[in-house]
């Protein structure tokens, strides 16, 4: 797990929207939602190295102490910043313009990047990577069955909706426990719900992409939709990636 949770963000925004139209409408829109996604991803994974590697920007990040390395004044903040950026998201989407929505995003994947640093300090280089292209892999897999399933997967996400409440909770209380036993368990429920997720939101946004062209959306709508289809794609993975890590990352310290 995290130090600031981030992989509890979600936003809703986009059960509103319509579930209709066809297969070839809703290509360009998910064509543009993982464009965003690769590019906040890249954003995030550059930020993450460069704190946790380059000196100047680690000396930013942490100081070291008699008990190992801290957040200094700025890394706290900057660790609290997706958290700030999300809000802003959720509370305001409606009266953001589409390149605004866009500037917080990427500001979001930056800020969460540095502050998901701190597992490449923690975590062995290798299994950072052999979880990342894990999580990558189930990824990759989970969305094509999303978008090629012709099962409704509603019933279904409302089921994950209530493991992912689940996991909150439990995290919210194991912070106080402390219990290795119980993060062991969040982590392997954890990844069953967002890699489950993932399969569901790919569907739910490949209904939307379908029913733009009967909405008659203006652009400037298709593209914050397209945005906010990103946003949560790409906290479905991010959240897969801090899980496998918990479960099967190799500390530097053992």
């Amino acid at each position: 797990m995290t130090s600031n949770n981030q992989e509890f963000s979600r936003y809703t925004v986009l059960d509103s929207q319509p579930a209709t139209g066809t297969d070839a409408a809703a290509r360009p829109f998910l064509a543009q939602v993982f464009m965003w996604m690769f590019v906040a991803l890249g954003i995030c994974t550059l930020m993450a190295v460069l704190c946790a590697f380059n000196p100047s920007f680690s000396s930013l990040m942490y100081e070291v102490t008699p008990q190992g390395k801290s957040l200094t004044g700025l890394g706290l903040f900057f660790s609290i910043s997706p958290v700030l950026c999300f809000m802003v998201v959720m509370f305001a989407f409606r009266r953001l313009s589409a390149p605004m929505l866009s500037l917080l995003f990427l500001l979001y994947a930056a800020t969460l990047g540095m502050s998901l640093s701190v597992l490449l300090l923690v975590y062995t280089q290798g299994s950072v990577v052999a979880c990342f292209s894990a999580a990558a892999v189930m990824f990759g897999i989970m969305a094509i069955l999303g978008y090629t399933t012709k099962q409704d997967l509603t019933s279904f996400g409302r089921l994950l909706y209530m493991g992912l409440i689940g996991i909150v909770v439990a995290s919210l209380i194991n912070m106080f426990l402390g219990s290795p036993a119980v993060n062991y368990i969040i982590s392997i429920i954890g990844v069953a719900v967002f890699t489950g997720l993932t399969a569901y939101d790919v569907q739910k946004l490949k209904r939307i992409g379908a029913g733009l062209e009967f909405e008659g959306t203006s652009v400037n709508d298709t593209n914050k939709l397209a945005i906010m289809g990103a946003f949560t794609l790409f906290l479905d993975f991010i959240n897969l990636f801090i899980m496998l890590l918990s479960l099967f990352g190799n500390r530097k310290d053992s």
